[in-house]
C-alpha cells in the first residue's frame, strides 16, 4: 500500500467519523427537542384539565410562555397522544377544551341519562333557521318556518346564551336582528359557523 492510499484512508476515516459525530448531535438535539415539546404539552393538558372554560392560544403563549409554533407543534403533539384514549382536543370558538371521544357519546348517555338535554323540535328548527340564516328577525324566523315564534322558545335560546340582539333591520318597525354567540358554537363543539352540519345533523351535537 503506497504512502498516498494510506493518507487517503486515514482521511476516509476522519470524514466518517466526523458524520457520524454530527449524525449523533443532530439525534440528540432532535431527542431534546421533542422531550421539550411532549413536557409543555402535558402542562397545556394539565391546565385543559384544571380549567372550567375553554382556553385560548393567547392563555397558552402567556402562561406556558410560547411562541406560535412551540404552541403548534405542543398541541399536535397532545392531539396525537390523546388519539390513544377516550379524550380529544376539541377546538370550540372560545378555545380548546378537553371532552370525551364521540364513540362513547352513547354509553355517557345509556349511563346518565339525566344528563342529555331534550332540546324540543320548535326550538331546534327556531335555532337552524337563526343559525343558518343569520341575521334574521323573528318575522324571518316566522316566514321561514310557517308558524309563529313562541316568545318561550326564544327566551330559552337566550337564556342559554345561545343567541343575542345585534342591531335592527332598516323597514318598518325596526325590528332586532337576532345571532349565534360563541356560547352556541362552544355547546355545540364548533370552531366556526363555517363547522354547522347539514341541517338534520344539528340534534346530534348537543353536549352530554
Amino acid at each position: 500500500m503506497t504512502t498516498e492510499n494510506l493518507f487517503n484512508q486515514n482521511d476516509l476515516q476522519d470524514v466518517n467519523l466526523e458524520s457520524l459525530d454530527k449524525d449523533n448531535q443532530t439525534s440528540s438535539r432532535l431527542a431534546q427537542s421533542h422531550a421539550q415539546y411532549e413536557h409543555i404539552s402535558r402542562q397545556i393538558e394539565v391546565l385543559l384539565h384544571a380549567s372550567e372554560s375553554p382556553m385560548t392560544d393567547k392563555q397558552f403563549k402567556k402562561h406556558l410562555s410560547l411562541s406560535n409554533a412551540e404552541l403548534e407543534v405542543s398541541l399536535n403533539i397532545l392531539q396525537q397522544r390523546l388519539s390513544q384514549g377516550v379524550l380529544t382536543l376539541n377546538k370550540t370558538a372560545s378555545g380548546y377544551r378537553l371532552q370525551v371521544a364521540d364513540q362513547y357519546s352513547k354509553l355517557i348517555q345509556q349511563v346518565f341519562p339525566q344528563r342529555l338535554e331534550s332540546l324540543s323540535q320548535a326550538l331546534l328548527e327556531t335555532l337552524s333557521v337563526i343559525a343558518y340564516k343569520q341575521p334574521v328577525t323573528r318575522g324571518d324566523i316566522e316566514q321561514i318556518r310557517g308558524v309563529t315564534v313562541s316568545s318561550n322558545i326564544l327566551r330559552q335560546l337566550f337564556d342559554k346564551g345561545w343567541i343575542v340582539e345585534k342591531g335592527y333591520r332598516e323597514s318598518l318597525g325596526r325590528p332586532a336582528l337576532l345571532h349565534t354567540t360563541p356560547e352556541f358554537l362552544d355547546s355545540f363543539g364548533l370552531a366556526n359557523l363555517n363547522e354547522l352540519p347539514p341541517l338534520p345533523e344539528l340534534e346530534k351535537l348537543v353536549d352530554v
